[in-house]
């Protein structure tokens, strides 16, 4: 696949004569666990049969087009657009060079406005539009230029995590943008298998696995909460609910496969979807964040400073007693430490707006305005007025924010219709207030969000830790604290005692 930065600029050829649009945004490959590799087709055959005329990777970013054959989008017999498409990245041969290209390509594909989203002629192959999501975040990789020793660390295991973090074999780790997840585990046990004067099997095993929960932890937690107590105790419960799937209850299902196997809980993909083939491509959870010479970036330093915060605990949670679990979470019941598996962060469940008239999200679908045709993909609308065989609309918009969603309602696409094969005008289904479930009343209501489907077979808990709180900076001295986190009403994250 070419890398043509001026062919991307797809919808330009013709003048504009009615009123302009937003061109489509750069969007990617993406299905959550799903295979590697996704079809395409030639545009010239029937959508989505016959042989693929080649794939595409997890993660690969597109800028798409409608394929217009006959005065007509290319689309399933259900409407399904399959859209042309011209590649921005392919991960499979990714460099640091292109994080700026993906971010050049957003933006100038942000602020475009034109007639139609039509191909240029010559586009040969289409893919289903359902596989694509308009998300923003580049490549990662970490800076050039490992350093030599792994500086100093507050325990034995400490040491040797840190000692990985600033050795060839993590750097090999990250190489490539593809395939993080086993390249990180396969670096590790090279590095078991060359560095044993650092301790025994057993201790540098150990040191793995601290390391993978740690990873876990912290990227499973808010990473703007930074050093403050509530952040800090977040990631002492992420850790304890791992250390509980691995200890007195070992499913295969929750990626345990013996017990004691933190690793493999802590990177199982269904169960931490951050372990995603593509989520791995656009974060630092397998990069060497530990490196010391990376200290000198205020990104890293602030990391690495959550890590220090929380490693200590986090080897007490997972290697130490039920003392140690009482001293970390004082006040909290030892039948509810020892029974917490699961926990989900409220926000980040299933957006929707009940209180939102006719609100539909549209995964895929074509838009007409005489013989002009839109592109409406991973994008939500509010369905107008039946128009035709459709129905006219505006997009809906929303920005998460700390306080709620703040919605808008524009008509960035005036004079089209949907087509109505794409529009349910289903009512919502159950939505409850801040994804909080009943027993919590709220005078004014942010957002809703869904909940898990096993929320009911447990109970919610509070926690309480003893922490020492640095602020969300990391800059601060360290203040002995109490933070409690989950409960009844605890609108950021819910851990969940008792679900099997």
């Amino acid at each position: 696949m070419r890398h043509r930065l001026a062919a991307l600029v797809l919808l330009l050829a013709a003048p504009l004569t009615q009123a302009a649009i937003p061109a489509t945004p750069v969007m990617t490959i993406y299905k959550f666990n799903g295979p590697f590799t996704v079809p395409y087709y030639s545009a010239d055959g029937t959508p989505g049969a016959g042989a693929p005329a080649g794939t595409l990777t997890q993660g690969t970013s597109v800028i798409p087009c409608l394929v217009i054959r006959d005065g007509k989008p290319l689309t399933d017999a259900k409407g399904t657009p399959y859209v042309g498409f011209e590649v921005v990245v392919d991960p499979r041969r990714a460099t640091r060079t292109d994080t700026q290209r993906f971010k050049q390509a957003v933006a100038g594909r942000a602020g475009m406005q034109v007639q139609n989203h039509h191909c240029a002629p010559g586009v040969k192959n289409v893919i289903d539009v359902r596989q694509l999501y308009a998300l923003k975040k580049g490549p990662f990789f970490d800076p050039p230029g490992a350093a030599a020793g792994g500086g100093e660390g507050a325990s034995g295991l400490d040491r040797m995590v840190r000692a990985f973090h600033a050795s060839p074999q993590c750097e090999t780790a990250n190489r490539s943008l593809t395939g993080r997840r086993a390249a990180l585990a396969a670096a590790w046990d090279g590095f078991i298998r060359a560095n044993g004067q650092l301790g025994t099997d057993t201790e540098l095993a150990r040191a793995k696995h601290l390391d993978y929960v740690m990873r876990t932890a912290l990227n499973e937690g808010h990473l703007k909460r930074g050093c403050n107590a509530y952040g800090s105790c977040e990631r002492n419960v992420i850790a304890l609910s791992i250390r509980n799937r691995a200890v007195g209850q070992c499913q295969r299902g929750q990626g345990c496969g013996f017990p004691g196997d933190f690793q493999g809980v802590s990177s199982s993909v269904s169960q931490y979807n951050i372990w995603d083939e593509y989520l791995t491509q656009i974060s630092g959870l397998t990069s060497c964040f530990l490196r010391p010479d990376l200290a000198a970036d205020s990104d890293y330093a602030k990391l690495q400073a959550m890590y220090t915060q929380n490693v200590g605990d986090i080897e007490r949670i997972l290697y130490g007693a039920d003392a140690d679990l009482q001293a970390i979470f004082p006040g909290t019941p030892l039948a509810d430490l020892k029974e917490l598996r699961h926990y989900y962060h409220a926000p980040a469940m299933g957006k929707c707006f009940p209180k939102q008239q006719r609100v539909e999200y549209i995964s895929g679908a074509v838009a007409s305005r005489g013989s002009d045709y839109a592109l409406l993909a991973d994008t939500r609308i509010q369905v107008d007025a039946a128009a035709g065989d459709g129905y006219a609309f505006k997009q809906f918009l929303f920005e998460e924010k700390p306080e709620g969603d703040a919605i808008q309602i524009v008509d960035r696409y005036p004079g089209f219709t949907v087509d109505g094969r794409k529009v349910s005008l289903r009512a919502p289904s159950s939505c409850p207030p801040y994804g909080v479930p009943a027993g919590c009343s709220f005078k004014q209501v942010g957002r809703y969000r869904k909940t898990p489907s096993w929320i009911n077979e447990g109970r919610p808990v509070e926690i309480t830790c003893r922490v020492k709180d640095r602020g969300e900076t990391c800059q601060g001295a360290g203040t002995a604290t109490t933070a409690r986190l989950g409960g009844t009403c605890d609108v950021e994250m819910r851990p969940v005692a008792g679900v099997r």
